[in-house]
């Protein structure tokens, strides 16, 4: 499919604020997608040259990984410049280019800003922690020790252990939610949040089309420093941390989820609105409230325009039932909210291994998310049907899979390079050993011998997409209830006078429902919904066959 044909770049970059609701977003870990210069890292001059890809699928925007300058101990979520490329992955005029094209091809750009904490590197955390009456002495979270000498108080980190680090110099412990190397940014400082609020702007004058902001519940912490409760193990889920972590053990009441946070998204949101159509999307990092703060975060006008919580990011199967129950309690917490909805990101297992997932659901479990309210992020790889990559222990680079091997592997397996061809030993991603070893099993599914076979699941998202933004039903509509009926999740989108019935049949056996009244026809018949034309009260769909009729 040519890019160009596919979409019209005009109308796509348009002056609507409202652009992203109801937005395809396409995820790059740059690190992966693609090599320009030969030495296996992927970077923007590699990215810029693919995306003819991205357009192709018809998707609004592409939302970029970390590429800031980095000494990489979490491979770019650890920032010591927030105003600079790292050389790994090009230049300023590398990403000017790379926005250029984009808006060329009709595609907006996000950038992930990691604010919660930055690398241990950065100028700012290196002038803090000299002394403790310095410019900067409380721009990060500094405590004194217990009489005993111990941490402050029992707050764990995500990557395991304290979430506290001694540092000599100021005999003082500094809080990292993270890796050491990741001390937090102290929001209860006014010059911090100025900072942060001023790198945005360096992103938007350089024309960006919005955010993903990363671990968007962390950034402010309890001024009191009050310890965690226990979390009963009845309680404890691994939506956000391995269950062999000991993170999972405590509620985060403290630590992270303060009510003071709706302030700074509110000044954040302000300086968005000083430029036209800009957007940001939180990652809200809750096992226990997630959509609760997915809600407020988002109600209104003053917080960021959409969230996305770990709900379809989890490990446990994604059953009729559990959609069903996901849907109620977003119009419970977060009716006045917007949900950003991901199956697979840099994060967790790819999603066609997690939910064990052949090529039938796969298809299907694509046209759902095209019909659901929300959003939507998909994965690089993910409109390749990319299982999880195998990574041998001495092959990982991930810090956090390291330090819960064997029981946890890591998010490594996510983040293999890109498959662009099946030629070479590297996939068509770099001419040298890339970072990541590329998986055999994904070079069988490259870009190229998908392009090749119209029967692929890459045309399926193509199709899929392109009924998404057919239909503002289906892209901005409303939505009545949504009901579980067996392995059958169904429900109506209304908008524009538009009324679109949608069922999806999440099971490897025929399914019967009941057709609302009232004369349907048959939409997404590519996709290979069920023929709605001479169907009276009843209808039977096929194993993992949907149901998307419009009516007349």
């Amino acid at each position: 499919m040519n890019a160009q044909t596919s979409i019209n770049p005009a109308s796509v970059l348009a002056n609507d604020p409202d652009w992203w609701r109801g937005a395809v977003i396409y995820q790059i870990y740059p690190r992966s997608y693609q090599d320009s210069n030969g030495d296996g890292i992927g970077d923007l001059p590699g990215i810029t040259s693919r995306l003819d890809h991205i357009a192709s699928l018809g998707v609004d925007a592409i939302w970029i990984s970390p590429f800031f300058t980095s000494p990489m101990k979490d491979y770019g979520y650890d920032v010591s410049d927030y105003c600079d490329v790292d050389p790994m992955f090009g230049t300023l005029s590398d990403f000017d280019d790379l926005v250029t094209k984009a808006h060329d091809l009709g595609l907006r750009v996000m950038i992930d800003m990691v604010l919660s904490h930055s690398s241990d590197q950065h100028p700012w955390f290196q002038e803090s922690r000299q002394s403790r009456d310095n410019p900067k002495a409380d721009w990060y979270v500094w405590a004194d020790p217990n009489p005993d000498g111990t941490p402050p108080n029992n707050w764990l980190s995500i990557f395991g252990g304290p979430a506290w680090q001694w540092d000599p110099r100021r005999e003082q412990y500094f809080l990292h939610n993270f890796l050491t190397t990741q001390p937090d940014l102290n929001f209860h400082c006014d010059a911090v949040q100025d900072a942060l609020l001023d790198a945005t702007r360096f992103w938007l004058e350089r024309g960006v089309d919005g955010f993903r902001l990363d671990t968007i519940n962390f950034y402010i912490h309890d001024k009191e420093l009050r310890s965690n409760p226990a979390l009963p193990k009845e309680l404890r889920n691994a939506n956000i941390a391995p269950s062999v972590n000991p993170y999972n053990h405590q509620e985060h009441l403290y630590s992270k989820n303060q009510p003071e946070n709706l302030a700074f998204l509110a000044k954040f949101r302000a300086l968005l609105d000083e430029y036209p159509s800009k957007t940001a999307v939180g990652e809200v990092g809750d096992a226990q409230r997630g959509l609760e703060i997915l809600g407020q975060y988002t109600a209104g006008t003053t917080g960021v325009h959409m969230c996305y919580a770990f709900e379809f990011l989890a490990k446990d199967p994604l059953d009729a039932a559990r959609v069903a129950e996901v849907f109620d309690k977003v119009d419970d917490v977060a009716a006045e909210g917007w949900a950003c909805w991901a199956f697979s990101n840099h994060d967790v297992v790819r999603h066609v291994t997690r939910w064990n997932l052949g090529d039938a659901a796969q298809r299907l479990y694509t046209t759902m998310m095209m019909c659901l309210r929300g959003s939507v992020c998909i994965y690089q790889g993910e409109e390749l049907g990319l299982p999880e990559a195998d990574i041998a222990f001495e092959d990982l680079q991930d810090p956090y899979g390291i330090e819960f091997w064997p029981e946890f592997k890591g998010r490594d397996g996510c983040r293999t390079p890109m498959v662009w061809n099946n030629d070479n030993t590297y996939g068509g991603f770099s001419e040298a050993r890339p970072w990541l070893p590329v998986s055999l099993e994904h070079a069988a599914l490259a870009v190229t011998e998908q392009e090749a076979d119209p029967a692929a699941l890459l045309h399926h998202y193509r199709r899929a997409i392109a009924l998404r933004r057919a239909h503002a039903a289906l892209s901005r509509g409303h939505h009545d209830k949504v009901r579980a009926e067996g392995n059958v999740v169904q429900f109506t989108r209304s908008a524009e006078g538009e009324e679109i019935f949608c069922a999806f049949n999440l099971g490897d056996a025929p399914a019967e429902i009941g057709l609302p009244a009232g004369a349907w026809e048959q939409l997404g018949a590519d996709l290979g919904t069920a023929d709605v034309a001479a169907t009276v009260g009843t209808l039977t769909l096929a194993p993992w066959q949907p149901c998307i009729a419009r009516r007349t």
